[in-house]
Formats: C-alpha cells, sequence, structure tokens
C-alpha cells in the first residue's frame, strides 16, 4: 500500500496523521523483515477505530474502506479538483497527473487485505468491507454527505480503469463542488485565530411552505434570490420586524431550496465583522453563489462593528464579489439604536433638517437594496395560522376549540405570533393521545 499511496501526486498533500497515510505506514513496517506482531496489530486496530468513527458520523454503509476513499477524493481541495468545480475536465497536462493518481485510487479500491489478514490472525478488513450501518436517516447530521459519498463510491468500485475513475470524480466535481462547500449547506467561523469555516451539519430542514402566511414578502425573497443564482443581478436583503414572525425561518428556507442550485450560506456573528473581509477574500472565487446570514442584527450606541459591515457591504475600495449577498434580519428597522443626542447637531437649511449623525446611522440599512417586513400578525391571522400548523400536526379538535385554546395560549406565552402559534401546535400534538 506504501507504494501505491507514494506514487500520488495532485492528492498526496494528505496529512501524516490522516487514517490512509498511516495504515500505508504500518503495512510497509508489517512487510518489513522484522515486526512486532502485537504492536502491528494494536496500530491497525486503532485506525479501524478511527475509520468506525468517520462511518458513523457519515453513516457509511457495505463497504466502508471504498467509501472511506472516495471521501478523500470528493474532499481534497487541490488545483485540479477546484479546477473542475469551476469549468469542469477541459483538455489539459494537468489531466495526466490526475489519471496517474486515479490509478492509484484504482489500485487503494482493489487493495486486498485478506494475505495479511492471515498472517496476523485479524479480520476487521473483512468486516469492513460488508458492514451493515446501524444510523437511522432520520438521526443523520451528515445525510447529505452520506448519501453522495455511497452513491460515488458504487460507481467507482464498478470502474475498470482510471479512466472510468476520472469521468466519474470530474463530473462529481461539476455537478456537487469539492471539500466542504460541495457538501454542506451551511456554515459557521471559528473564533480562532485564523478562523476557519465549520459546517453547520443539523441544519433545520424548513421550507418555506412550513411558513403560513406571509405570502408577498417570501415572494420578495424568493425573487432576488432566483436572480441571485440564476448570475442576475440580486440585492442584499434585511428582514425586519416583530420577533416570532418567520424572518430567519424565510432564510433558512430559502438555503434549503436552493442548495441544490449552488446556493451557500456562512453564517456570522455580530463579534466577527472583523474577519468579514477575509471571510470574503476566501470564499470569491468559488463556484458557489453565498448568502453571508447575520441573524438579529442590531447595534447599541457604543458599538461600532457596523462599521466593518458598511464597508465591506459598499464604500470599500474593493468591490464585493458577485457571488455573495448578505441576508440580515433584525427587530429594528434601522439596525442602530437612535436617541435624543443624535439630533444635537441638526441643522436646518432652507426649511430641511439634517444631522450628520442620524446620517452615519440611517446609512447602514440604506445599503441594503431590499428591505421586507415581517410584521405582528393580526388576531385573525394569529388563529389561522394556529388552525393551520395544528392540522399539519394531526390535531383533531375543531376549528372554534383550536381557536378558543390558542387565545388562552397567547395570554400567557408571549402574544401573539407566529412562533406562539408554532408553540401552540407543538403543545397540542404533544397532547394527543
Amino acid at each position: 500500500m506504501y507504494n501505491i499511496v507514494s506514487k500520488l501526486l495532485i492528492y498526496g498533500n494528505m496529512p501524516k496523521d490522516s487514517i490512509l497515510m498511516e495504515l500505508s505506514s504500518i503495512i510497509r513496517e508489517y512487510k518489513g523483515e522484522s515486526y512486532k506482531k502485537d504492536e502491528i496489530i494494536t496500530r491497525i486496530y486503532h485506525q479501524v477505530k478511527r475509520l468506525l468513527e468517520v462511518a458513523t458520523d457519515y453513516a457509511f454503509d457495505k463497504n466502508l474502506w471504498h467509501n472511506y476513499l472516495t471521501y478523500i477524493l470528493i474532499t481534497n481541495e487541490n488545483p485540479f479538483s477546484l479546477t473542475c468545480e469551476k469549468v469542469g475536465a477541459n483538455e489539459g497536462s494537468v489531466n495526466d497527473f490526475a489519471k496517474n493518481d486515479f490509478k492509484q485510487f484504482k489500485a487503494l479500491f482493489d487493495y486486498d487485505f485478506e494475505p495479511m489478514e492471515k498472517e496476523l490472525g485479524i479480520d476487521c478488513f473483512s468486516k469492513l468491507e460488508n458492514y451493515k450501518a446501524i444510523v437511522k436517516p432520520e438521526l443523520m447530521y451528515n445525510k447529505n454527505v452520506s448519501e453522495k459519498v455511497r452513491e460515488l463510491s458504487d460507481k467507482l468500485a464498478q470502474s475498470k480503469d482510471e479512466n472510468d475513475f476520472f469521468n466519474y470524480v470530474t463530473r462529481f466535481y461539476k455537478d456537487y463542488g469539492v471539500g466542504m462547500f460541495g457538501l454542506n449547506k451551511a456554515f459557521r467561523i471559528s473564533d480562532e485565530t485564523p478562523f476557519r469555516f465549520k459546517a453547520i451539519n443539523n441544519m433545520d430542514k424548513v421550507v418555506l411552505d412550513d411558513l403560513v402566511g406571509y405570502e408577498i414578502q417570501k415572494k420578495k425573497l424568493v425573487d432576488n434570490t432566483e436572480a441571485f443564482v440564476k448570475g442576475r443581478k440580486a440585492n442584499n436583503c434585511l428582514l425586519f420586524g416583530d420577533s416570532g414572525t418567520g424572518k430567519s425561518t424565510s432564510i433558512k428556507a430559502i438555503v434549503n431550496q436552493y442548495y441544490d442550485k449552488g446556493l451557500r450560506m456562512i453564517e456570522i456573528y455580530k463579534h466577527q465583522f472583523k474577519d468579514l473581509s477575509n471571510v470574503i477574500a476566501q470564499i470569491k472565487n468559488r463556484n458557489y453563489k453565498f448568502v453571508i446570514y447575520m441573524d438579529d442584527l442590531s447595534f447599541e450606541e457604543f458599538e461600532i462593528e457596523y462599521k466593518f459591515l458598511k464597508a465591506v457591504i459598499e464604500g470599500g475600495v474593493e468591490t464585493k464579489p458577485e457571488n455573495i449577498l448578505i441576508y440580515a434580519t433584525s427587530n429594528r428597522r434601522h439596525l442602530i439604536k437612535e436617541t435624543w443626542n443624535d439630533r444635537s447637531d441638526v441643522q436646518v437649511e432652507n426649511g430641511m433638517h439634517k444631522s450628520d449623525t442620524m446620517e452615519e446611522k440611517l446609512s447602514l440599512v440604506n445599503r441594503f437594496g431590499v428591505t421586507i417586513n415581517y410584521s405582528k400578525p393580526s388576531q385573525k391571522e394569529y388563529f389561522d395560522i394556529a388552525v393551520e400548523l395544528c392540522r399539519r400536526q394531526g390535531v383533531k379538535m375543531s376549528d372554534e376549540e383550536i381557536r378558543a385554546e390558542a387565545n388562552k395560549w397567547e395570554l400567557s406565552h408571549g402574544g401573539i405570533s407566529g412562533r406562539t402559534a408554532q408553540q401552540f401546535a407543538n403543545y397540542l400534538a404533544g397532547q394527543e393521545k
């Protein structure tokens, strides 16, 4: 195995402590003139345990060895895979290097562990090649990754040679991308220096139809996003209004709806705005459309992070890339808290009142080309939402009974809102026998 792995060129940049590199080193020692059997078995078991941990995270099934090798191929970001992601597999000399690597991966797919198992008296690799996962699909945090790995793994296992490998892998790169951005919908950034992107594996599976009402608001958001993913001009969006009205739900639903069209979301918090420029620098050349998502965006008078945001949206020297938009939610229309002191520099010119302080604070919201108001529902709308949500959850009470109970619920649970209606529906569904 070591002789195979050592011939990897484009994909040879794996960490030395990766499972594949460790296994190849162990097998190299095993094939030497002298080795300690117990130590070799212990080290093999350690790598098998690591492989099982990866398989559990992604619910790999059947042949875990093939699944693992496939996982390496679709997560390895290198000049070849990134180029294929953008433009596909064009003719070029790099293809010859890639086919050499795929020839080695073909050999790894076909690697025979049986002689080593017989000599060492183990059978772990035989079990890995006929593995049955016990994770239920609804409990899988990385179901999207698992499905893609298993699908491609089956195709690669049937490949005749490196040319088949080349066709299957490059088609996958073009269709889905490579690395974490190709396999996941949403991300956040770490607080360490330098920051890292961290995939959000258990993202809410909500869709727009789950949000009852707000049809005009949803249409404005869909129209803007549709234009964005199709490469047309689109605007940054601010969803503002009362709490519990579905602002955050709408954005999550949009990402779920347009994931297959290349839309990805990066969630960023207020204290991380200083890293915004670096975040944009790392994603601007990828073949995806990115929504940078800022939830519950607002600033107190003493907070100055909004200046970083203003510079990134518009006003900085560097133009914001066309594959990036900013979607934010807020309970405030103007985002930055205003005080009467802001009016201390008001000047009156020809009957017009002008304040530099107020202009600076309002300039942030003006950088969002689309602003969508999610207002609190009326009592009738609240009752309609409650009834609809209860029906979706199988509550068998009559409409009149649901309305009466919904009225009692909102009086003691935060008032009228879509969130209150959802909590009420969850409560009634939980009481159903």
